[in-house]
């Protein structure tokens, strides 16, 4: 089994920046791609940005040039740096991370993030 722990979330006014970060551990062999998510009142959870193995990244058009995500694969660690924060990144943000055994995906708890303007 894998576990996801993220950390990072907090409240921050429109234009500061936040990091968050999700580390893997346990039953860890090969990990196929790191991602975040985010899921804000009343709509569908939505991909921020995905990184997989070898480097290759995609962000939501939203966040292009604002959001960078990084991999420690030392530390089986993802990171989201959060730059020129806006109200409308307010949201709950998922840390997702894909195995490449069978392609399973696991999920971690959320963070929530808050923009304030």
């Amino acid at each position: 089994q894998l576990q996801l722990a993220e950390s990072g979330g907090g409240l921050v006014q429109a234009g500061g920046s936040l990091r968050l970060s999700c580390a893997a551990s346990g039953r860890i062999f090969s990990l196929r791609a790191m991602g975040w998510y985010r899921q804000a009142p009343g709509k569908q959870r939505e991909l921020v940005a995905v990184i997989i193995s070898g480097g290759s990244t995609n962000y939501a058009d939203s966040v292009k040039g604002r959001f960078t995500i990084s991999w420690d694969n030392a530390k089986n660690t993802v990171y989201l740096q959060m730059n020129s924060l806006k109200p409308e990144d307010t949201a709950v943000y998922y840390c997702n991370v894909v195995v490449t055994a069978g392609l399973t995906s696991y999920w971690g708890q959320g963070t929530q993030v808050t923009v304030s303007s």
